[in-house]
């Protein structure tokens, strides 16, 4: 059998199994709620989620809390401007743009809550 042949063969079968894989994850994650959180920026909203989120009492700015989940869901953490070695809490700048509004907020990643002390929001 000519190499050309048996090539197109594992390209074949190799696309049927990768659509196959993608379809039985899929399925899987909306079944059980799982979230694969591989690179950084997941793995940090994966975990702000996680806890109870405090607004600090010196924040005078009403908050807007569907954003603010949007945020926490669908955000991209700013890396240069946070302090991921700060103790006892990390301190983590986190945006995101919706419907012509931007939000940046700094929250402060503790041990058992995250606790929101910077909201600025303006237009795109």
């Amino acid at each position: 059998m000519p190499f050309l042949k048996r090539l197109g063969y594992f390209l074949i079968g190799l696309s049927l199994g990768l659509i196959f894989l993608a379809i039985f994850l899929r399925k899987k994650t909306e079944e059980t709620g799982t979230e694969f959180c591989y690179l950084p920026n997941c793995r940090v909203l994966k975990e702000l989620r996680s806890k109870p989120l405090l607004v600090d009492s010196t924040l005078s700015v009403a908050t807007d809390s569907l954003f603010l989940q949007y945020l926490l869901k669908e955000g991209k953490v700013d890396f240069g401007q946070s302090d991921t070695r700060a103790t006892p809490c990390k301190i983590y700048r986190v945006s995101a743009s919706r419907g012509g509004k931007t939000l940046v907020v700094t929250l402060k990643n503790c041990e058992s809550q995250t606790v929101l002390t910077d909201y600025r929001e303006g237009q795109k």
